[in-house]
């Protein structure tokens, strides 16, 4: 890796990372991103965009792009794994979309990855490298250096973390390790024209039981069906330094066995070659060390019950590039507004995705009877219970800012 300045250094080319370029370029500075993968892409399934996402992509200019390819379902659904029986549901349409100023879409991780990527690439303020495998990153001499695993460097005046969980950059600020859930998903898409099944291609299912669910619900453009299985491993053991290899096909099917119909015809579909234990960390109060801070995963990964992984990340850019906007090139101090801003915000949602777990795989039969009756006292247009969430997200006007 040459020795080069540049003025904004991003570790890690992923749906954060890019985003966080985004940014810089609309504060008008360069940035390079550095990807450790041979290309940049994007690896998983299916992903949920809510109103608070969806904002951002508008405001970055992707929402044309986002619409050829996104789909926008009519409602959420919970179900009952075992009945069928409909436990809630909430009407993504114009209330929705009226309430909280952008619709509700689902797509392929890859296609938002891509349509991401082409933005960058537009960009003549933003260099993109591959097979960069970062080590660690120092403040140096009012800049920073970011030192590969050759021992090579790269210098910048500052650097964002946008490397997800397994973070180098988050070193900086904490000592701190993964927190294992139990926890594994098995994930995948297929082509519509393979459901053999009479399901509805308007709405994202999830179907709930006691440490399992099922979710499902199409992408790119209804030419793919998404499913990801979550379940609580039977041989996962607390502080076990194994935790990586528990969440194995047969106790997939042990889980499922007694489900409904439609849902053990779904699981069939499922690749159980590849899975992902589920895992996150605890919130921490400062993610910035100088000229260095952390965005998205790397500041603070979450479990997916709330589906804002990735939409936090892009709040995180978009507000980002608010305090870039107003405090130009002091980026210890920008970095230090950003991080108050939106420290608070995603540290309740990974909380909250906690608890929302926790209720969602419910054993106790006292606690599924209360779930029960919380839900079945909603209408599909009681939005209360979401407005934290999706009205909750806070960003300044860009003519304020370049007022």
């Amino acid at each position: 890796m040459a020795n080069l300045t540049n003025e904004i250094v991003i570790i890690g080319g992923g749906i954060g990372g890019l985003a966080a370029a985004l940014a810089t370029a609309e504060s008008g500075k360069k940035s390079v991103v550095l990807e450790q993968a041979q290309q940049f892409g994007e690896v998983g399934a299916g992903l949920q965009l809510g109103p608070n996402g969806m904002a951002v992509l508008d405001r970055f200019g992707l929402s044309e792009e986002i619409a050829k390819i996104a789909v926008f379902p009519k409602r959420l659904v919970l179900k009952d794994v075992y009945t069928g029986e409909e436990l809630a549901t909430m009407d993504l349409g114009e209330a929705f979309k009226q309430r909280y100023g952008h619709p509700y879409a689902v797509m392929h991780r890859s296609d938002l990855h891509r349509v991401l990527l082409e933005a960058c690439e537009a960009s003549p303020l933003i260099t993109l490298k591959t097979k960069q495998q970062i080590e660690k990153v120092e403040n140096k001499d009012g800049g920073v250096v970011v030192t590969d695993t050759n021992g090579d460097t790269i210098t910048g005046k500052a650097a964002i973390g946008a490397d997800g969980i397994w973070s180098k950059t988050r070193p900086n600020v904490s000592q701190d390790d993964v927190v294992p859930s139990g926890y594994v998903a098995y994930r995948g898409t297929l082509p519509i024209t393979e459901i053999t099944d009479d399901l509805d291609l308007d709405d994202v299912f999830m179907w709930i039981g006691p440490n399992l669910h099922l979710v499902q619900y199409p992408v790119r453009r209804k030419e793919l069906y998404n499913q990801v299985v979550v379940f609580k491993s039977y041989d996962y053991e607390p502080g076990s330094p194994n935790w990586r290899e528990w969440g194995t096909p047969a106790e997939l099917e042990r889980r499922f066995a007694d489900s409904h119909p439609v849902v053990q015809h779904s699981l069939t579909f499922i690749n159980r070659q590849f899975k992902w234990p589920m895992a996150d960390r605890n919130p921490i109060e400062n993610w910035t060390d100088g000229n260095i801070t952390l965005l998205g995963d790397a500041a603070h990964p979450m479990l997916q019950y709330l589906a804002q992984g990735g939409v936090q990340a892009l709040e995180d850019a978009s507000y980002l590039a608010d305090m870039l906007h107003i405090h130009g090139e002091n980026y210890a101090q920008a970095f230090q507004e950003y991080q108050k801003e939106r420290q608070p915000r995603s540290a309740k949602v990974q909380t909250t995705a906690r608890q929302w777990g926790e209720v969602l795989h419910a054993e106790d039969p006292l606690m599924i009877q209360l779930r029960k009756m919380i839900f079945g006292g909603r209408t599909s247009q009681d939005y209360e219970i979401a407005d934290w969430l999706y009205g909750g997200y806070k960003r300044l006007i860009k003519e304020t800012v370049n007022a």
